[in-house]
């Protein structure tokens, strides 16, 4: 720099010189010049200094670092690979809004209906008021602590639970009370008033007698039923047989009791069969009683006729083989 400035001091004295030398040689030309065009043909002034401005065209940018201070999260992401801050996890959503989303729409939620929150509840206070309800038709609210319980606390049937006072299924069942006393019966030395663990409770009655008011039920009850007649006492049946075949003898002269020879089995032999099965299927059905059958006996030594006696005071004679009919009746027996 020191060499710059020497030569321009030298090349401006060589100048100055010839110039004076031409001036008393011929007629001076003086020739306008601005002063700003020669400066820098000038020597530097060392007592004065010149002040320079700083001009940037370029327009003002935020550093990145500025501006993105921490790594966003997808909030549709299941899964990080790597562990967030408190502040990244919970950082305001960024980005374009869908403006034909309504608010219920762009709500957060993590299932179809909504958004669930996770909470933990107990076993057995969930079990409870899940019996409450079911029983009751009312519940604790969960989203209210249970330490500011009031009306408004329960959901489902209010009123029910401000007249239970808010009870659940296993508070409101009846308290054990006292063990019931007994009389005392004195010292087991002495026999004929000691009475051990035969004693009378100090509150039990001898004689149970109902209250009015189930004794005008019990009358009711007692008054319908004998209106039905369910009281009153059948008379006795007259004693009387009828027959249901159109003649007691045949043409020949035998009644219905006559062994049959054209059943294809002899009914006279005393001599008992070759071959002998148990029943397998059902072959006929006797129907006439109106009660329960007491009885069944068969016809002594043939069994071609069946005596079956009822509840309903009747004796039927039937038939065992062909027609198999009701043959008689006997009505009227009571013993």
């Amino acid at each position: 720099m020191s060499a710059a400035i020497a030569s321009l001091v030298s090349y401006g004295s060589d100048s100055d010189s010839e110039n004076e030398s031409e001036s008393n040689t011929s007629v001076e030309k003086v020739d306008p010049v601005s002063p700003d065009a020669t400066a820098h043909l000038k020597p530097l002034q060392s007592g004065q200094t010149m002040s320079l401005a700083l001009l940037n065209s370029a327009p003002e940018v935020a550093v990145k670092e500025a501006v993105e201070t921490g790594t966003h999260l997808d909030p549709s992401l299941k899964e990080v690979t790597y562990n967030p801050t408190y502040e990244t996890m919970f950082a305001p959503e960024f980005g374009p809004m869908n403006p034909f989303k309504s608010q219920q729409m762009a709500a957060p939620r993590n299932m179809l209906s909504g958004y669930a929150e996770p909470a933990h509840l107990n076993d057995f206070m969930f079990e409870q008021e899940r019996r409450t309800f079911a029983t009751y038709g009312y519940a604790l609210d969960p989203s209210v602590d249970t330490h500011q319980v009031c009306t408004s606390s329960y959901i489902g049937a209010v009123d029910e639970a401000e007249k239970n006072k808010g009870l659940t299924v296993f508070e409101s069942g009846p308290k054990k009370s006292e063990k019931r006393k007994k009389v005392k019966g004195g010292e087991a030395e002495e026999i004929d008033s000691f009475l051990g663990p035969w004693a009378k409770y100090a509150d039990e009655k001898d004689v149970a007698k109902p209250s009015e008011d189930e004794q005008k039920e019990l009358d009711e009850i007692t008054a319908k039923r004998q209106k039905k007649g369910r009281n009153e006492e059948e008379a006795p049946a007259e004693e009387k047989t009828i027959l249901h075949v159109k003649e007691m003898y045949d043409y020949q002269g035998r009644s219905y009791l006559h062994v049959p020879q054209d059943v294809g089995i002899n009914l006279r032999s005393a001599d008992a069969p070759d071959k002998c099965y148990l029943p397998k299927k059902q072959i006929h059905v006797w129907s006439g009683h109106t009660k329960g059958v007491s009885g069944i006996r068969l016809f002594p030594s043939s069994g071609h006729l069946l005596l079956s006696s009822s509840m309903d005071c009747k004796i039927k004679l039937w038939e065992v083989y062909g027609e198999r009919r009701c043959v008689r009746t006997f009505i009227g027996n009571f013993s």
